[in-house]
């Protein structure tokens, strides 16, 4: 029979990180909407929505203007995709930019579109001189899921797919824009960020998105900051964003089966449907803002720092945790599974290096058993 490994890699041949999440609760008036547009359809040829799969992309040389189609869709909002999109891709410049500054190495990108519409910009940063490997990729996807893949990726546990058929698919917009930032230096943490818009036929729209840090070695004043950086940012917007979205990471970026979390969390948030688009895509706009100055300045404080061998292996074995968690957990993979897309999106996220150790626990008193009891424990930061 397959091991539990080899259906773990298989999960791995999935939509980008940005389909990754979760997919927001349908509105009552979305089936009401549904019943009225079956009745025009039985006198009508049905559209098929395009299919997605792993190899379904072509690769092109030229950077589109835009990778969103003038679409169909009932109840599309094109001026929110458009707009969703451009800001990804300057959000994208900025940060690859100031990245590559630190390094002193440039990313590699490929640009890839499909025939169906969308398709993404990837940018890698490999064996750089401070990033082990940084990787920021955009992504706008159009496609139909099944049903259960809207059940795989529920948080809150509504019917994605009411109003629909058993058995029917759901035609859905995607965008957003993921990063995974993996330094040498043990000292210095690793960053993840995710900001993503959906759509699904009938104008059913949401937001998702988060910023977290998973370092290897605890100082507090780097975790405050950027836990400071991002509850500035969601003031900005909602008072209560801060300590929702904290709180919300916390429970989401948690590695079941080890009884501790990936990493020290910051923000999370899904389905956020509930007040003014235009106001959740500045929020949305303002965390993408805050990407450099809460993390970068962390990665040129300790860049430089002396480490053993053995505190090396223990930067390794976090990042084991890493992959156990984007493996085992991610919604995304399970989502992927579901819709098929390109699998080196997908695969950006995990490290280069990692390690596992037979039973290793971890010397009490040590700094290695400090951060230890920080991921079973979740703080508060600021």
């Amino acid at each position: 029979p397959m091991s539990r490994l080899s259906a773990i890699l298989l999960l791995c041949a999935s939509l980008p990180r940005l389909a990754a999440y979760t997919l927001a609760g349908s509105k009552s008036a979305h089936a009401v909407g549904r019943a009225s547009m079956r009745m025009a359809e039985a006198t009508a040829p049905k559209k098929e929505a395009p299919t997605i799969s792993w190899n379904s992309h072509q690769y092109v040389d030229e950077v589109p203007s835009s990778l969103v189609r003038d679409d169909d869709l009932s109840g599309a909002n094109m001026d929110m995709r458009r707009r969703f999109e451009a800001n990804c891709r300057r959000a994208q410049d900025a940060i690859c930019k100031a990245v590559s500054e630190l390094d002193g190495a440039e990313f590699r990108q490929d640009v890839w579109t499909r025939e169906g519409g969308g398709g993404g910009i990837s940018r890698v940063l490999a064996n750089g001189n401070v990033f082990e490997k940084a990787g920021c990729s955009l992504s706008v996807v159009y496609g139909s899921m099944p049903q259960e893949a809207l059940a795989s990726a529920t948080t809150r546990g509504a019917d994605r797919a009411k109003g629909y058929a058993p058995g029917e698919r759901v035609p859905f917009f995607a965008c957003g824009l993921s990063s995974v930032m993996h330094p040498r230096n043990p000292m210095a943490p690793t960053m993840h960020f995710n900001y993503r818009y959906f759509e699904t036929e009938g104008g059913v729209w949401w937001f998702g998105g988060g910023s977290d840090l998973t370092p290897a070695y605890l100082f507090e004043d780097d975790v405050k900051h950027f836990h400071g950086t991002y509850k500035q940012a969601c003031d900005k917007h909602d008072p209560g964003y801060y300590s929702k979205f904290k709180k919300w990471a916390d429970e989401y970026f948690y590695i079941k089966h080890r009884g501790e979390t990936r990493g020290l969390g910051g923000i999370f948030f899904d389905d956020l449907n509930d007040r003014d688009p235009e106001s959740i895509f500045a929020f949305s706009k303002e965390c993408l803002d805050s990407v450099v100055p809460a993390y970068l300045p962390l990665v040129e404080k300790h860049k430089d720092d002396s480490f053993t061998q053995k505190q090396r292996e223990w930067q390794q074995m976090r990042r084991g945790r890493y992959v156990e968690f984007n493996l085992v957990y991610d919604r995304g993979t399970v989502f992927g599974l579901k819709t098929g897309g390109r699998i080196e999106s997908i695969l950006m996220s995990l490290p280069e290096t990692a390690r596992w150790e037979y039973s290793h626990e971890t010397e009490p008193g040590s700094p290695e058993a400090d951060i230890m009891d920080a991921f079973k424990n979740p703080r508060e930061w600021c």
